[in-house]
């Protein structure tokens, strides 16, 4: 730390706890990262959290179409939401195909 204070003007915040969406927990084997506090606050901020768990992972019956779709009321959280899934499916490949 001590040479790269010298070299750049930084300062030390100590461990890391949470950053990037990423929770940090250090234990006697390493560390572990998780997500999930991140998943959990795009689901709140999407208005979502009171919805029920699908046993299918994609709806079979799409219900959208170019000529009877409505325009999204809110452009910018849709595109903030869209952003976010996709930074959440860099570390969580095994969502990728239903974020997408």
């Amino acid at each position: 730390m001590s040479l790269l204070g010298s070299e750049f003007d930084m300062k030390d915040l100590g461990p890391s706890s949470y950053f990037l969406g990423i929770a940090v927990t250090r234990h006697a084997g390493g560390l572990f990262l998780s997500q999930c506090k991140y998943a959990e606050e795009l689901i709140e901020r999407s208005g979502m959290s009171a919805c029920k768990t699908s046993p299918n992972l994609v709806d079979t019956k799409p219900k959208l179409s170019a000529q009877s779709a409505t325009l999204y009321s809110n452009p910018h959280l849709y595109r903030n939401l869209t952003g976010a899934l996709q930074y959440l499916t860099f570390t969580r490949p095994d969502i990728s195909y239903v974020v997408q």
